[in-house]
């Protein structure tokens, strides 16, 4: 039985995980700029900020 019950747990995080990493746009892409310009700053990670500069900024 719990063999059972591991196998579905399994396969529910696996289809959750993948919904939500299918709804993140792609770092770059216009609509992440456009997210992130809508986000505020102080909720952005260094990572987020240097890929900004990168993708957004210095097109």
């Amino acid at each position: 039985m719990n063999i059972v019950k591991n196998i579905i747990f399994i396969g529910l995080f696996a289809s959750a995980l993948l919904t939500i990493s299918a709804c993140a746009p792609e770092i770059g892409s216009e609509q992440w700029c456009k997210d992130m310009k809508e986000k505020p700053k102080g909720d952005w990670t260094t990572n987020d900020a240097t890929d900004f500069a990168k993708h957004c900024l210095l097109k």
